[in-house]
């Protein structure tokens, strides 16, 4: 599905990513841990294509992605910022807009859609007319998944993408994510970068832990000290 060979990424001659090889497969979950400023989020900028990178590529089904391909690379590949930027306006505004966007063309906003996915995180279909200055930093990363969810992306770059919320919401949002994933009648895949321990072993059907900027094989207990980053 998803594919990096030895990339790199330097800014002024500090290394930040070094030499990174992965390889996502269908209806793979991969949980990335580490310490803090390893270079997770980093890492998944960089699949996503967001960020250069200064040597390797990314290939995606198989294929490497330059130049005319990017465009529909970042269609189906969709990053998720710990953070996420929402537009002024209502939820629904918010989730009508990738469908004005070229890559989207042919395709239109499904509300029966989006009220199936609300009642599965228990969120109201009144929950569609909040606008964006108040909602807080969960909501707004609730949001933010159901905009890219909708899209049908073949594979989710996720940071952090439950920090903000609570418990019982945490767990509504890591089934709806599973199911998603697991669906199979298609091709999909994840990466979450997560500091939880109890969330990578709910998650995860495999971890890879971050450190100084390189990947290893690793396990649930790998430098997790549950202690979510700073947001960025």
């Amino acid at each position: 599905m998803l594919q990096a060979n030895n990339i790199r990424r330097a800014v002024d001659d500090l290394l930040l990513l070094k030499d990174v090889s992965l390889t996502v497969r269908a209806a793979e979950r991969l949980a990335i841990v580490g310490p803090t400023g390893s270079g997770k989020p980093l890492l998944l900028r960089a699949l996503a294509l967001l960020d250069p990178i200064d040597c390797g590529e990314i290939r995606w089904q198989g294929r490497a992605v330059r130049g005319n391909s990017v465009p529909e690379f970042r269609s189906r590949v969709m990053y998720l910022h710990q953070r996420p930027a929402l537009v002024e306006g209502t939820v629904e505004d918010n989730l009508r807009i990738p469908f004005t966007l070229r890559s989207q063309q042919g395709r239109q906003y499904s509300r029966d859609a989006i009220q199936t996915h609300l009642k599965q995180v228990d969120r109201h279909v009144s929950f569609l007319d909040r606008s964006t200055r108040d909602l807080s930093g969960g909501e707004a990363q609730i949001v933010a998944l159901l905009r890219a969810i909708q899209l049908e992306p073949t594979v989710l770059l996720l940071d952090e993408p439950t920090a903000a919320l609570d418990d019982e919401t945490t767990h509504l949002i890591e089934q709806l994510v599973r199911g998603w994933c697991d669906d199979r009648d298609a091709e999909r895949a994840l990466i979450w970068v997560s500091h939880n321990r109890q969330q990578v072993t709910r998650i995860a059907s495999r971890v890879v832990t971050m450190t100084g900027g390189t990947l290893a094989d690793g396990t649930v207990t790998d430098n997790l000290d549950d202690t979510p980053e700073p947001p960025r």
